[in-house]
Order: structure tokens, then C-alpha cells, then sequence
């Protein structure tokens, strides 16, 4: 019924993360619509952000250069690094303004079921960081699932004895009702109640 030129476009925006075919189809509509110079600055961003991004060698964020703004920042405290599974987290963290010290993205989570193994991720990096950056503390800030629980025990487990490591509050949220929470989440707001 469409060309095959739409047909592609479809199935190519439908490879996206939380993009069905609805609204693939929507999307592809709304850039036939658009005018010619607006679609092709979609297509000259995507183009030019596979082309210069690359991976940070000190924490593997994402830059432009050798080395990303915030390794490169020297008001930055050396002494704290923030393991996070994705550079999207590291944005997260860094809105709130809360946290000064440095990153290291790991590129994942750990899953056998999934193949992906400590050596598929940047633990050994972040090993080498700590070992010779005189790092004191090391803040596991992986998802509170099951992967990423596993991957904060695993480094935990490879870090004891080299450097303090400590973990993200969990518990219930702010605004939440206790009423339905359920008894994992309070239990975790139990145990890391703190004094007021």
C-alpha cells in the first residue's frame, strides 16, 4: 500500500526503543509533511552524532573529545567516583546537582541470561581508576533490579578492601503513600532509615 521507500522508514523507526509501528507510521507521516530542509536536519543530526560521539577513555561518557567536560573539570573531586550503568544515568545524577565527584559509566549491567559478562562491561577500568587515582570512595548508583543489584554486589565484592564503597538510598519515594508500597521497597526504607 506505501512505497517502499515509506515501508523502510517504518521499519527503521520502529528498531527505536518505545516506537511501535503506530507510531512509526506517525512519525514517518509527520516527516513527509515537515519541509524538505527540516527532514534533512533530522538526518544531518543523527549522521553527525554517529560520526564525532564517542566514548569518554577516562569514564566512558559521552564526548566529542578524547576526554569529556566533567573528567576535564578540576573543580571536580578526584576522590569520589559514581559508577552508573549508562551515560543516561550519569545525566540523572548530574541534574541534581547534589553529587561533585567524578563518573564511571560501566556500559550495562550484569546478566548471564542476557551474555553479558564482567568483561563485557568497564569493570577492569574502573579497578585500574581506583587503583591509581587515589580514589576514596566509590558511589554504586546501578538500577535498583535485579541486574543491577547483581553488578553492585559483584563490584562491591572486587573493590572490598581497596577503597570505601557505598550504595544509593532506596526506599520509598517522595509524595508516595505507604499504603502502596510494597514490602521490598518499605523494608529497604527501614533498613536505611536515618536519624533526624
Amino acid at each position: 500500500m506505501l512505497s517502499p521507500a515509506v515501508e523502510n522508514l517504518v521499519a527503521q523507526l520502529t528498531r527505536l526503543p518505545g516506537v511501535g509501528t503506530r507510531t512509526a507510521h506517525r512519525l514517518t507521516f509527520h516527516l513527509l509533511r515537515a519541509p524538505k530542509d527540516e527532514a534533512l536536519a533530522l538526518a544531518t543530526a543523527i549522521q553527525e552524532v554517529k560520526e564525532r560521539v564517542r566514548f569518554c577513555r577516562e569514564c566512558g561518557n559521552l564526548t566529542e573529545d578524547e576526554v569529556c567536560s566533567i573528567c576535564r573539570e578540576a573543580r571536580r573531586d578526584r576522590t569520589m567516583i559514581c559508577v552508573v550503568e549508562q551515560p543516561a544515568d550519569l545525566i540523572s545524577i548530574e541534574r541534581t546537582a547534589e553529587f561533585r565527584g567524578l563518573y564511571h559509566v560501566l556500559g550495562g549491567a550484569l546478566s548471564p541470561i542476557d551474555g553479558v559478562e564482567p568483561a563485557h562491561l568497564r569493570i577492569d577500568e574502573l579497578v585500574g581508576r581506583v587503583e591509581r587515582n587515589g580514589v576514596e570512595e566509590v558511589v554504586l548508583a546501578t538500577n535498583p533490579n535485579m541486574t543491577g543489584e547483581a553488578t553492585a554486589a559483584y563490584l562491591a565484592d572486587r573493590l572490598r578492601g581497596r577503597v570505601r564503597v557505598t550504595r544509593l538510598a532506596s526506599g520509598l519515594p517522595v509524595g508516595g503513600d505507604l499504603e502502596y508500597a510494597d514490602e521490598v521497597t518499605l523494608g529497604r526504607a527501614l533498613a536505611g532509615r536515618r536519624e533526624m
